[in-house]
């Protein structure tokens, strides 16, 4: 109280002093009042009012002094500045009377910089007239165009600049700064070095790497160049968004700093999102892209000046569908309302334009693998969907999937990871550590916990409904879980421990409302139950329920550009949460929709891009939610894609064409943009080149490019400037012009050309176009020269070596991609004229989708044209013809008509005077022409063609003919090679026309062209002649058909004989006749097929009407029937036949085996039985040799010929040819030397020889050559040696037998064999048991010998035994048995015998045993003798 009381009396004080200080300045004087006796206090009192009032006065007189010097100082002021803008006004009328010539008030100075880095060159200078300054580096001028962003050139307030935006070594040199006017120039020079560090590739003066001041990003100066422009990506795919840039200074460590944004939300770079700035460029990647990327991506990169931003849209359209008609991925899927097993899904749906509708949706789950688990079972129809059963503390990823009727969709992009937590307050201690506090660690020792509060339903749809509710309070720390019931108190959640306090329901009945309570457990118990819910009640989206939103309101589509239109829309009246928008578009006269954008678009007006130039298009919009795609809204109002009308922007080129010395004739290019309508006005301006002042030069607008301005001052310079006009107004004006000095022109030869321009501009040719010179010199022009460079080079190339007398050339060869400069010069008498002004850059490639022009005939009328389908037009497009580059205008000999973007030159009269080359020019648009030479043959065919046209005949594929149909009806018919619906025709028959009735069918089809008539009945009276007429439109033709004669009788038996077989086939018939296939091992089958048989039906087998009864009787239920003929030969001609019957008929098939079908089914059985023909072997007999070839069947039917030395041998005594019927063999009896040499046997089955060949060249076989008795006799406890010498080569292999038993060495037989030529059998004290049949084998590949001796051991005392009759005389050569051909070719397994026993029985020798002296002879050498394998 004490203090509010002291604060009070203060105030108190203080408003007494200020309104006493106030009375005291009101008062024109202050007396002091008389003094008079006071108290202490009041003399105090009073003493310090007094102060306080002297201090107040003093403060106010200084107050109004310093006010009076204030105002009196801003009245000088405003004096002074009236009298500076008096004099400032006048000023320009003084200097304009004051000529100076120029001079440098600031002068340039020398610069020393580093690498890399700027440099800027600056000076002031003054003069009457204002002097024009250039540049100079090294006394050649300076060009910033030469080097785009190097040099910037700059004027601003009299003070000239030059700027090398970064340096490099190449730019030290002298510079200069050269002012002029018309009284003089000045000049003004400084030195540039720039310097490189050390070790940076070359030396450095000062050996030290400069310290650079540390520079911020955003004090850098930035300027965009090359932007990125609307992007067009496919889910998948890969994309880049890249905008160049100058900076100045360009320091590599210190880059601008770039932001991204889509959508206004700034991107972090990540695996989906890669940035980089630096190498002049800012560039961002999108490597997976997915509609999710879909948006206006935004560039912004900070300046010094502020920020330099840039933004274009990027479409994302959906990849190709996993099904045909499967609908679009899903979008943007977020996770909301995390808890420890519980999360809420989100997404956006699709756009559905030609698809079916989505029916559902299927949500994925990953726990951090690629391994994906579906959610829900049945698809979710709302773009929600609550996932629980989540593990506590794991982190997730989500995606979607749509479904419709014909399948589902690709997955959508994945979620951001979420883990399941519940809330936690996390503390953070400075930035490095995280301590996170649960729930559970605040709360206090409590065991039974607190029932949950306000439970109710946060999600209500048709297909589930979310609980939530809040966690008791008191909970404990104990862990806590929750327990649902409904209704009638059941609990629902019996298989879940629930932690969360979120649940999802499933499976609610429609129609009826739910109640829903809480409890809280932990392990001490249960808590009570909560408050019942509110009833809860499924949502139908279709019925009463939020459902999708309504549809847009009107639609309204304007011009934009040539390839973009502007769409806006009413909101729905019913929004319910709006995601957004999807627009559709759909070209005018087509019904298929295509979509606009793929992500939902939340405002209500949008530019749809990717537009073709010229097109009518017509648009509609959905309003998209949770619950999916509303209704389509109306169409709009069908739009052209054009850009919107706007002013002309600046027209560019002003040249001078002539001078006469007081009027300058000058020449512009057209504006590059015309607005969106035709140009048709120009206003030029000129000026002194010494003044600021423009005036104007016509009132009234000037329609071509060129103007004369007159009344000007010879020696004067002149600045020009133009503005073009169309229906939106008068554009911008151009730059001004260089300044141009009236002086009259005198010199002999012709002035510039001028508006060059250019035509049918392709990937490696051009068309360059100009005017003739205004000024022609002393004499008239002759021709023209034209030089080509590529840009930024100064090196043209003359195209023509001689001069052209027209103004237009064609530039061939040129690089595709390469841009290139024109100029054109004239000529007359005198030389060559001035070079025309540059052209505009062109860069050789053909526009997307440009067409050639088209020479053709048209179907209907007949007429020759040529027409252009343009690949782009606007509204202002003209189509100009022109013929020899000559404009056609009204021209009596052709017509141009225009649809759409098509044009057409027709020609009248078409003949020779109509030949030349034809071009066509398309105005208002990026350069779309083309042309075309019409030449004489050409023209010729394309008038044979209009004769046609305009005499037109129908056109037949094939004329009339007939054929012979089923039950012998006759089809006759021509097909044309086309028929409209509309044809008309006859069919006339021996002069009388016949039409469709009883016995005639006559019909056409118009899509195959056949026009048809069958006769049912043909019989002799319609032997004649048949005619077609047909007339079809202006069309006609006829086509006949003589059916008389011979041709006539052919077809009358092929009618009847139709007719006779479908009689036959109404009972049991062969559906094949009979016909002979040869099985593998060459039996000839006889086979048929039958058809229409049952049960009953028999069938029996003839040979001469002699019943044949097979094995295996036929079976025909099984619609065939077969007779095989083993071992086929001669015996086996004659007549077979087959005969099928039933209580329905009798059918008989009958095939005669002789003659060709003889010899055909030989050859088949040749086919075979030589392709399985083995090698031929050698047999040795007693008669000779045996040559053999085993196959798998032989006759003597078969054509074999035996060959020696490729002479065909014919049987005979000294070479017999035989065979079995398993092999052919020949026999050559007693062989010599002329039967050595090549033999061979040829199979011939008509088409295919097989031949199998065996050399008898003499090879050195081995053989016994002496040494061997034929008998021996020996006495009892003798020693017997058989010993022989044996030759071959190779060394034979030697073996002895005894009895056909082959002879092993012991020490009572000792055999040997030494030096590979003497062979001995030893038998030690034979024994009567010894006597015997011994033979010794000498073999070796080429064949070998057998030597039989007959061994006899008698007692002592017994009397000498006599040889035996019938051994053999001479020995016999012992060939190897030849084995039967088999699949294997490895040897055959020995004999016990030593004699092979041969296929053909061998007589035995009359002659009687030799006796024991008689040497046996040896067999020739050349005889290949293979001895018998060993078992």
């Amino acid at each position: 109280m004490c203090l509010q009381q002291q604060i009070q009396r203060r105030k108190h004080k203080s408003s007494q002093v200020q309104a006493q200080a106030t009375e005291a300045m009101a008062e024109p004087a202050y007396t002091i009042p008389e003094f008079r006796q006071r108290a202490a206090e009041e003399t105090e009192e009073y003493q310090r009012v007094s102060t306080n009032v002297g201090k107040g006065l003093a403060v106010i007189q200084e107050e109004l002094s310093r006010m009076r010097i204030t105002t009196k100082a801003r009245v000088d002021s405003l004096n002074i500045q009236r009298e500076v803008r008096d004099m400032m006004a006048k000023r320009p009328e003084y200097l304009d009377d004051i000529p100076k010539m120029p001079d440098f008030l600031v002068a340039l100075r020398p610069h020393t910089v580093w690498e890399k880095t700027p440099v800027k060159l600056f000076c002031t200078v003054q003069g009457n007239p204002r002097p024009i300054v250039k540049w100079y580096k090294g006394g050649a001028p300076v060009d910033p165009l030469s080097a785009p962003g190097k040099y910037k050139i700059e004027n601003k307030y009299g003070v000239h600049s030059l700027i090398i935006s970064r340096c490099a070594v190449s730019d030290t040199a002298e510079y200069s700064a050269v002012a002029t006017n018309q009284h003089g120039t000045a000049t003004s020079k400084a030195t540039v070095t720039v310097k490189r560090a050390s070790g940076a590739g070359e030396s450095c003066h000062l050996g030290l790497v400069p310290h650079l001041t540390e520079i911020h990003p955003s004090k850098l100066e930035v300027t965009l160049l090359d932007r990125f422009k609307v992007s067009f990506g496919v889910e998948g795919g890969s994309i880049s968004l890249v905008c160049s840039m100058v900076v100045i200074p360009d320091l590599p460590n210190v880059p601008p700093i770039a932001q991204w944004y889509r959508d206004d939300k700034l991107l972090k770079a990540g695996k989906l999102a890669e940035m980089s700035v630096g190498g002049g460029a800012a560039r961002l990647t999108l490597p997976h892209l997915a509609k999710d990327d879909e948006g206006l991506y935004t560039l912004r990169i900070f300046t010094k000046d502020g920020t330099a931003e840039h933004s274009a849209y990027l479409f994302v359209s959906d990849a190709a569908p996993s099904a045909a008609g499967a609908p679009g991925a899903p979008m943007s899927v977020k996770a909301y309302d995390i808890n420890s097993d519980y999360v809420l899904v989100a997404w956006k749906p699709p756009n559905t334009v030609n698809e079916a509708a989505i029916s559902g949706y299927f949500v994925d789950r990953s726990a951090g693998s690629d391994t994906w688990v579906q959610c829900n079972d049945a698809p979710v129809k709302v773009c929600k969907y609550p996932v629980h059963g989540l593990k506590v503390g794991r982190s997730y990823h989500f995606r979607v999937r749509a479904v419709n009727s014909a399948g589902i969709s690709r997955p959508s992009r994945k979620s951001d990871k979420v883990t399941a937590l519940d809330d936690a307050e996390m503390i953070k201690i400075e930035g490095r550590y995280d301590i996170v506090i649960k729930d559970d660690d605040l709360e206090g020792y409590v065991t039974i916990p607190g029932e949950p509060t306000d439970v109710h339903a946060s999600e209500v749809f048709k297909s589930y409904v979310v609980l939530s509710w809040s966690p008791p309070s008191p909970r404990g720390r104990a862990p806590l879980w929750y327990v649902i019931e409904k209704v009638s108190w059941q609990r629902i959640n019996t298989a879940v421990k629930l932690h969360s306090p979120r649940y999802p329901v499933f499976d609610l009945q429609d129609g009826q409302k739910y109640q829903f309570r809480v409890y809280s457990v932990n392990l001490y118990g249960s808590s009570e139950a909560s408050a019942p819910s509110e009833p809860v009640e499924k949502v139908d989206e279709d019925g009463k329920g939020p459902g999708v939103p309504s549809a847009p309101g009107q639609v309204i589509a304007t011009r934009n550009t040539k390839s973009s239109v502007f769409v806006q829309w009413d909101a729905p009246k019913s929004p319910k949460n709006l995601m957004g928008y999807y627009i559709d578009g759909r070209v005018v006269g087509a019904k298929e929709w295509f979509p606009c954008n793929h992500k939902p678009f939340k405002h209500t007006r949008f530019v749809v891009h990717g537009l073709i130039p010229g097109e009518t298009y017509a648009f509609r919009v959905q309003a998209v939610n949770v619950f999916g795609l509303s209704e389509e809204s109306q169409e709009s109002s069908p739009i052209a894609v054009e850009p919107a009308l706007a002013t002309p922007s600046a027209p560019f080129g002003i040249t001078m064409l002539s001078c006469d010395g007081a009027s300058i004739t000058l020449a512009w290019k057209s504006p590059k943009h015309c607005g969106g309508s035709k140009v048709n006005a120009y206003y030029v301006d000129k000026r002194n080149a010494d003044s600021l002042v423009w005036k104007e030069v016509n009132q009234s607008a000037i329609t071509e490019r060129t103007c004369t301005v007159e009344n000007l001052t010879e020696g004067t310079f002149y600045e020009f400037k133009v503005q073009a006009g169309n229906m939106a107004g008068v554009g911008v004006p151009s730059a001004p012009s260089a300044p141009m000095k009236c002086e009259a022109w005198t010199m002999d030869e012709p002035g510039p050309a001028y508006d060059l321009s250019f035509s049918e501009v392709r990937g490696h040719s051009l068309v360059v176009l100009w005017k003739a010179p205004v000024y022609t010199g002393a004499s008239a022009v002759t021709g023209y020269f034209v030089e080509m460079a590529k840009k930024g080079s100064s090196e043209f190339v003359t195209l023509n070596e001689e001069a052209v007398s027209h103004r237009y050339l064609q530039a061939t060869g040129l690089e595709e991609g390469a841009t290139y400069v024109f100029k054109v010069r004239a000529v007359n008498a005198s030389g060559v004229g001035k070079a025309s002004q540059l052209s505009e850059p062109v860069c050789a490639k053909a526009l997307p989708g440009t067409k050639e022009i088209l020479a053709s005939v048209d179907e209907e009328t007949g007429d020759i044209f040529l027409s252009l389908e343009a690949c782009e037009i606007c509204e202002t497009s003209k189509f100009v013809w022109s013929k020899n580059y000559k404009p056609i205008g009204d021209c009596p000999r052709v017509s141009v008509s225009t649809k759409g973007r098509t044009s057409r030159l027709t020609f009248t009269s078409p003949d020779k005077d109509d030949l030349g080359r034809y071009s066509v020019v398309v105005t208002d648009t990026d350069g779309v022409s083309g042309s075309h030479t019409l030449t004489e043959d050409a023209l010729n065919t394309m008038l044979e063609l209009s004769y046609a046209i305009r005499h037109p005949v129908v056109p037949l594929k094939h004329g009339l003919n007939y054929e012979i149909l089923e039950k012998g009806h006759v089809r006759f018919w021509l097909q044309a090679v086309k028929l409209s619906p509309s044809v008309s025709y006859r069919f006339i028959v021996n002069d009388k026309e016949v039409t469709s009735g009883e016995g005639h069918k006559i019909s056409h089809d118009v899509a195959t062209g056949v026009i048809q008539m069958t006769v049912d009945h043909f019989t002799r009276a319609n032997e004649g002649t048949y005619t077609v007429q047909i007339h079809d439109g202006k069309a006609k033709t006829q086509s006949s058909l003589v059916l008389v004669g011979d041709v006539f009788k052919a077809a009358l038996k092929e009618a009847e004989f139709q007719r006779k077989e479908h009689i036959r086939k109404q009972g049991p018939h062969f559906s094949e006749y009979l016909y002979f296939t040869v099985t593998e091992d060459c039996t000839v089958m006889l086979a048929c097929k039958v058809a229409n048989v049952k049960k009953e039906t028999t069938f029996h087998w003839y040979k001469e009407d002699d019943e044949i009864v097979p094995e295996t009787p036929p079976n025909v239920m099984s619609g065939a029937c077969a007779l095989p003929i083993p071992l086929f030969s001669r015996k086996d001609h004659g007549v077979y036949k087959a005969v099928l019957g039933d209580d329905r008929g009798k059918d008989t098939s009958v095939f005669d085996i002789s003659g060709q079908v003889f010899d055909d089914i030989i050859n088949a059985i040749a086919h075979i039985a030589g392709a399985s023909a083995s090698d031929l072997v050698l047999q040795c007999t007693p008669e000779g040799i045996r040559l053999q070839c085993y196959m798998s069947y032989y006759t003597e039917e078969m054509k074999t010929v035996w060959k020696h030395k490729e002479s065909k041998i014919a049987s005979s005594e000294k070479m017999r040819i035989g065979g079995t019927a398993e092999m052919a063999w020949m026999q050559i009896c007693d062989p010599s030397d002329k039967e050595k040499g090549h033999y061979s046997i040829e199979i011939s089955d008509g088409v295919k020889t097989h031949t199998r060949t065996f050399d008898l060249s003499g090879q050195d076989r081995g053989r016994v050559v002496g040494g061997l008795p034929d008998v021996v006799t020996i006495m009892e406890q003798k020693s017997l040696s058989l010993t022989c010498t044996v030759w071959g080569e190779p060394t034979p292999e030697v073996t002895w037998f005894k009895n056909e038993q082959e002879v092993a060495s012991t020490e009572h037989t000792k055999v040997t064999f030494d030096g590979g030529k003497f062979a001995s059998l030893v038998i030690n004290q034979v024994t009567p048991d010894d006597s015997g049949k011994y033979s010794i084998n000498v073999r070796n590949k080429y064949g070998g010998e057998f030597v039989e001796i007959t061994v006899s051991v008698y007692r002592h005392g017994e009397k000498i035994p006599e040889p035996k009759l019938g051994q053999p005389k001479t020995p016999a050569a012992t060939p190897t048995p030849t084995p039967t051909p088999s699949k294997s070719h490895t040897p055959a397994p020995s004999v016990k015998s030593p004699v092979p026993k041969s296929p053909t029985p061998t007589p035995k020798s009359p002659t009687p045993t030799p006796s024991r002296g008689v040497k046996s002879p040896t067999p020739p050498r050349f005889m290949k003798s293979p001895t018998p394998p060993r078992k």
